[in-house]
C-alpha cells in the first residue's frame, strides 16, 4: 500500500515537472523574442526602462535554463538528489534579481545626473503590451507547479516572470507618459518603480525561504 502511494506521488510530481518544462520553454521562447526587440527599441529610442526590460528578458531566460537544469537532475537520479542543484539554482535566481535591481539604480542615476530622456518606441510599446497578458499566464501557473513541487528555484523563477509583468506595465505607463508630456526625466521615474520589487524577492530567494514565506 505504502509502495503504491509513494509510486503514484512520483508519478504525479513526474507529470508536474514535464509541464514545468514547457513552460521553461515557452518562457525562453518569448524571452528571446521579447528581449531582442526592446534591447534594439531601447538602444534606439535612448530608454532605460526599454533597455531594463530587455535585460530582465535576458536574465529570466537564463533563469529558464537554470530552472530546467534543476528539473533535469530530479528526473535522472531523483527527488532525493535534487536538494544541491535546488538551492544553487534558487541562489542563481536571486542573484539575477539582484543584478538587475542595481542596473536599475545605476542607470537611472546617470540618466538623471546628465538629465538626458528617452525618445517614444512605439515598436518598444507593442512589446511591452504583449508581455502583460503573457507574463500573467505563466507566471500564475508556474507558481502553482512550485508550491505543489515545494520548490523555491521555481518559486523564484515564477517572480522573475511576475518582475517581468509588472515592469512591463511600469514601461508602458512611462512611455505613454513620455509621448503625452515629453518630460526627459519620466523614463527615469518609471524605470525606478521596479525596484523594490527585485530586491525583496531576490532577498527571499537568495534567504532560501520556504515558498510559504514567499508570498
Amino acid at each position: 500500500m505504502v509502495s503504491r502511494v509513494s509510486e503514484g506521488h512520483a508519478s504525479k510530481r513526474a507529470t508536474l515537472i514535464r509541464e514545468a518544462f514547457w513552460l521553461e520553454w515557452a518562457t525562453a521562447i518569448w524571452m528571446v523574442i521579447e528581449a531582442a526587440v526592446a534591447i534594439v527599441a531601447g538602444i534606439m529610442a535612448g530608454s532605460i526602462s526599454l533597455l531594463a526590460f530587455g535585460i530582465d528578458s535576458v536574465i529570466e531566460l537564463v533563469s529558464a535554463g537554470v530552472l530546467m537544469w534543476r528539473l533535469t537532475v530530479e528526473l535522472r537520479y531523483g527527488q532525493a538528489f535534487s536538494g544541491s542543484a535546488e538551492r544553487r539554482a534558487t541562489r542563481i535566481g536571486g542573484g539575477l534579481l539582484f543584478a538587475l535591481a542595481a542596473y536599475v539604480i545605476l542607470s537611472a542615476a546617470w540618466s538623471f545626473w546628465t538629465r538626458s530622456g528617452q525618445e517614444f518606441s512605439a515598436v518598444g510599446l507593442g512589446v511591452t503590451v504583449a508581455a502583460i497578458p503573457i507574463m500573467y499566464v505563466l507566471s500564475k501557473r508556474k507558481v502553482k507547479i512550485a508550491e505543489q513541487l515545494g520548490s523555491r528555484a521555481m518559486r523564484a523563477d515564477a517572480v522573475e516572470s511576475i518582475t517581468c509583468g509588472y515592469l512591463s506595465l511600469i514601461v508602458v505607463i512611462g512611455l505613454l507618459a513620455q509621448f503625452l508630456t515629453g518630460f526627459w526625466w519620466v523614463d527615469a521615474a518609471t524605470s525606478l518603480g521596479i525596484v523594490w520589487f527585485l530586491v525583496k524577492e531576490g532577498r527571499e530567494a537568495w534567504a532560501a525561504e520556504e515558498c510559504d514565506h514567499c508570498h
